[in-house]
């Protein structure tokens, strides 16, 4: 149980407190109002908004906030989608009677496609009897953008995710096995990771809205000029009023919303400012070692188990007769306890835990020494395989479990290489985000999916080109922007030290070996 897992653990508890008081709604609904609501403008709204979620928030949770907010504005542009009908009126009673017995179910892969395509069948044949070509454009116009919309929220919640150290799990557990390998290594923190992962995200959201908003219509490159139709301006007007009214909904802006969002951007700043490396940060007035990023989260959102969620009233100190009632804090320990996700803690404790135990009984050492075929690859090359490799076998399996499997073998790879180890664990940890090809994925990638409008093609067409556009941006980063910021020009003399432990405790293992023969 590291460190690490308390940093994790301040970032999951500031996400409940954002979540109690609905700040995280009040943010995404601001920032749709803003950018406005032609198509192409309310994905672009709708990925930055994710995006910047997923940074503090869990991908999951910040997918599945904004799903129900994107539905809410496609239905005032379109109205409703038939397909959703049909498969809750097929799915209604097996759901109600799952929920009774406290069981939640997402509709099967092949519910969807089946249900889909015999809609598709039936909308073909009414299309083709008696509606207009105009018409029969716009429902195509119009099941396009459904699916663009649905299928860009899960995409940006994993590029957003990567952007901070608590974005998502990955990220920390290579934290924490840095500090296992290599306890003398100290590049790594919040600071250093957003100079090089916020810019990163940046470009690839920008890409991937461009390539999501050509695919599925949102940018009509032949229509730059063509007059809009009356019913997209209706729908859009439409869309502006259902963003206002749900905005309005919450109502003003009450002190527990603005004391959360202080103590969130006290909690970004403290981090950032901790140890940036390219001044000194406020860390230095201590002693070395003394103040770490798990300290500075768990400081601050101790703050919110007892700060008040009313204003207080100076007055009651001076007033004898007041009523001496109970104030509600920005955050009980009940509600985080239940919705912090523990199994997650637990989960990255374990892959430390594993982490150690192959480098302590030798194995990581024992794998690296089957590396010798990789040793001639130039090191721009192996980053490059490095990511392929990662972001496909992470279409397939667990994030968390993937990068556990991958980073002792890339940190023995790198030794080997004689390369910094960073320069192969950032793009594997990374790459582990980058699984956009499949509903099973990941998390958000399923919540989408199982919205009823998304199929397997739809997905694996749009994510091939973001998984390319991924592995190239990640492999720019590398060697431009990331080599100053983690020095990866040059063999750290941290790495020298775990390279000769490592030597060491490979003779020891032969010599163990054969005095048994």
């Amino acid at each position: 149980f590291l460190d690490t897992n308390f940093l994790f653990l301040s970032g999951l508890i500031m996400a409940s407190a954002i979540e109690e008081w609905n700040l995280h709604r009040r943010i995404a609904l601001r920032v749709l109002m803003l950018v406005g609501v032609q198509p192409a403008r309310l994905i672009l709204g709708m990925m930055l908004t994710t995006s910047f979620l997923s940074m503090w928030l869990s991908n999951t949770a910040s997918t599945a906030m904004m799903l129900p907010i994107a539905n809410a504005i496609l239905k005032s542009l379109f109205g409703e989608k038939d397909t959703s009908k049909d498969m809750n009126r097929e799915n209604e009673e097996n759901q109600a009677s799952l929920q009774q017995n406290k069981l939640y179910t997402v509709p099967t892969e092949m519910q969807f496609l089946a249900s889909t395509e015999d809609k598709d069948l039936t909308e073909e044949k009414e299309v083709a009897s008696d509606v207009p070509s105009d018409l029969k454009k716009e429902e195509e116009y119009k099941t396009n953008i459904w699916k663009g919309f649905l299928i860009s929220i899960p995409y940006a919640a994993s590029i957003g995710g990567t952007a901070t150290l608590t974005g998502t799990a990955p990220n920390l557990i290579l934290l924490g096995q840095l500090k296992s390998y290599f306890p003398e290594c100290d590049v790594v923190n919040f600071g250093s990771w957003f100079m090089f992962a916020f810019p990163l995200m940046l470009i690839f959201l920008l890409l991937g809205w461009l390539w999501i908003s050509i695919l599925y219509g949102g940018i009509n490159l032949r229509g730059w000029r063509t007059k809009k139709s009356n019913i997209r301006v209706d729908a859009e007007a439409r869309a502006r009023e259902v963003i206002k009214e749900d905005y309005q909904k919450l109502g003003p802006t009450k002190f527990a919303e603005q004391a959360i969002f202080f103590f969130f951007c006290m909690f970004a700043i403290m981090l950032f400012s901790r140890d940036p490396k390219f001044i000194p940060g406020w860390a230095s007035l201590f002693a070395p070692g003394f103040i770490s990023d798990a300290v500075t989260g768990i400081s601050i959102v101790i703050i919110l188990f007892f700060f008040p969620s009313q204003k207080p009233s100076f007055r009651w100190w001076f007033d004898l007769k007041a009523p001496n009632t109970e104030t509600q804090p920005l955050l009980t320990w009940r509600k985080a306890q239940e919705t912090v996700p523990w199994n997650i803690i637990l989960l990255l404790g374990g892959g430390f835990a594993m982490a150690k135990g192959c480098e302590e009984s030798g194995l990581s050492v024992w794998i690296g020494g089957r590396l010798h075929p990789l040793e001639g690859v130039p090191p721009p090359v192996a980053v490059i395989l490095i990511t392929i490799v990662i972001a496909l076998f992470t279409e397939f399996a667990s994030n968390t479990a993937t990068i556990i499997i991958f980073l002792p073998v890339l940190a023995e790879l790198a030794i080997r290489l004689k390369v910094n180890p960073l320069y192969l664990m950032i793009p594997g940890t990374i790459g582990c985000s980058y699984a956009f090809m499949l509903p099973v994925s990941t998390p958000p990638n399923s919540i989408a999916f199982s919205s009823g409008h998304l199929m397997v093609k739809d997905m694996a067409r749009t994510g091939l080109l973001m998984n390319l556009m991924g592995v190239l941006l990640l492999s720019l980063a590398m060697n431009t922007w990331a080599k100053s910021i983690f020095q990866l020009g040059t063999f750290p003399a941290w790495a020298n030290i775990h390279a000769e432990n490592a030597t060491s405790l490979l003779t020891a293992v032969e010599n163990v070996t054969l005095s048994a023969l």
